[in-house]
């Protein structure tokens, strides 16, 4: 199909009232509408991240509410975790730290 061939079937679909209509619709639709189709596509990405997130922090409060249960189950689990975690210790005790790298 050569140009002019496409340029005879496209020329009267330009100077038809409707079909200019919908393209006016369709581009002020897509760009300058309040809910604008790229405002759409960026606002959908942005709630699949807020989700995601969700999900990592459900976890993590879960993870959270297990360690509090199991600091609250007895005393020697208490001292675990603060030795561990604030290199706590007696006093007589001597204490190396150890970093790996």
């Amino acid at each position: 199909m050569s140009w002019k061939e496409k340029v005879n079937i496209v020329l009267p679909l330009l100077r038809n009232k409707y079909v200019i209509t919908g393209l006016v619709f369709m581009v002020w639709i897509g760009f300058f509408d309040q809910n604008n189709l790229v405002d759409r596509f960026s606002l959908n990405s942005r709630i699949s991240d807020l989700e995601k997130q969700r999900t990592h922090y459900q976890a993590q409060i879960e993870d959270n509410i297990n360690r509090m249960e199991e600091l609250k189950g007895s005393h020697e689990n208490l001292e675990k975790f603060a030795r561990e975690q604030y290199l706590m210790k007696r006093p007589d005790e001597e204490l190396f730290i150890i970093i790996e790298e």
